[in-house]
């Protein structure tokens, strides 16, 4: 008699795995921080509750004046935003195969030449918004171009260049705040003009003031164009044969070192797109000596959405809320912040034992077959 596995069955097969394992990998996760908080004296349902309602999904108990549950939803939207570029930032360059580290560098760099030429400036919002977009998106596709280029031209690992670079631009972005642009109070570059701002900021609407993220609908369809990309586009077959075979590509006619440029360059201005909904959208300003975790979170936040879009629309979305949420958890429950930075990494630990869990599944699965040959051998002979 044939017996039956609910977990095996539960996960499916690999082309279901692709949803089943994240799944797993955050609720394994969940677990774990359920863990610590009952270690803490804390109750775990409470604590996660918590996290909801400081993201403004669920409403909290009592707000102070002009703010509500929409005001607190409109600061996570505006948090999101640059999340979900640098993730699909991430994901654009995995499809060829490439590690796209340097994300922070180029949301850095973007963020600069940006403030420089348009942030300061006398120009309307109509001119300057636009502008602020354009510009970053390019800056960020030269520079990640120049890490596809020495890829291409003397085979120097990406990761290596992209960590060199990195500092280059940490140094010299901090360099020219500190010597013509810091504030003399926070020690940060400069507040932007408001026309510039790609965040409307206390923005007065039915008596509330909110942060009203304009990046949020362009990065919502930056989903869509690069899922469109992936699936009904040469070029994003190109990159995909790229990252499976590069050898096997170039003999099927690819321009491999062309199609790893170009992978590089839209990758770069995906994450230009973040750096300027981050420094020009939700902060306002360059903090100097840093290099902000959005780039580097955004690798695991790709990888535990399966470099998928959509995957990584709702990865990302998950990882946002337990950031904005960890605050008014921490005064809800009584915890310290970091433990919200706790959960957040054991997700992505999980999220990156993806490959191992699937090793398992297909481990135990194998061995469910090979007893129910050796049932079957058995009820045959007798």
């Amino acid at each position: 008699m044939k017996k039956q596995n609910w977990f095996l069955t539960l996960m499916g097969d690999s082309k279901r795995q692709k949803f089943t394992i994240p799944i797993l990998a955050i609720l394994l996760s969940l677990l774990a921080g359920a863990v610590v908080y009952l270690v803490l004296g804390k109750n775990p349902i409470t604590a996660y509750l918590s996290y909801l309602q400081g993201s403004g999904l669920i409403p909290k108990a009592n707000y102070a004046a002009k703010k509500s549950m929409l005001t607190d939803l409109m600061s996570l939207l505006n948090a999101w935003t640059p999340m979900l570029f640098a993730s699909l930032s991430v994901a654009v360059a995995m499809r060829s195969g490439l590690f796209n580290i340097g994300v922070s560098g180029q949301m850095m760099a973007a963020g600069l030449i940006a403030t420089v030429t348009v942030g300061y400036s006398s120009f309307p919002a109509g001119v300057a918004k636009p502008l602020v977009v354009l510009i970053s998106a390019l800056v960020g596709a030269l520079v990640a171009s120049l890490i596809g280029f020495l890829k291409y031209k003397w085979n120097i690992n990406e990761v290596v260049s992209a960590i060199m670079i990195n500092y280059i631009v940490r140094y010299s972005v901090s360099f020219c705040i500190k010597k013509f642009m810091a504030d003399p109070v926070s020690r940060q570059s400069r507040a932007i003009n408001a026309s510039a701002r790609l965040s409307l900021m206390d923005t007065e609407i039915g008596g509330l003031k909110m942060d009203i993220p304009l990046g949020i609908i362009l990065a919502i369809i930056a989903v869509f164009l690069v899922r469109f990309l992936f699936n009904k586009m040469k070029l994003g077959f190109e990159f995909r044969t790229i990252g499976a075979n590069p050898r096997a590509a170039k003999y099927a006619g690819i321009n491999v070192g062309r199609n790893l440029i170009i992978t590089m360059a839209l990758s770069g201005a995906l994450a230009g797109l973040a750096g300027a909904t981050y420094f020009l959208g939700y902060y306002g300003s360059i903090q100097p000596d840093t290099l902000i975790s959005t780039g580097f979170d955004a690798i695991a936040v790709s990888i535990l959405g399966n470099s998928s879009p959509i995957g990584i629309l709702l990865s990302s979305f998950l990882i946002t809320v337990i950031d904005k949420g960890s605050t008014y958890m921490s005064s809800t429950v009584g915890v310290r912040q970091e433990i919200g930075s706790l959960i957040t990494g054991l997700i992505l630990l999980f999220a990156a034992c993806g490959a191992f869990f699937s090793y398992l599944i297909d481990r135990g699965r194998q061995k469910a077959a090979d007893a129910q040959t050796k049932a079957d051998g058995k009820e045959e002979r007798v």
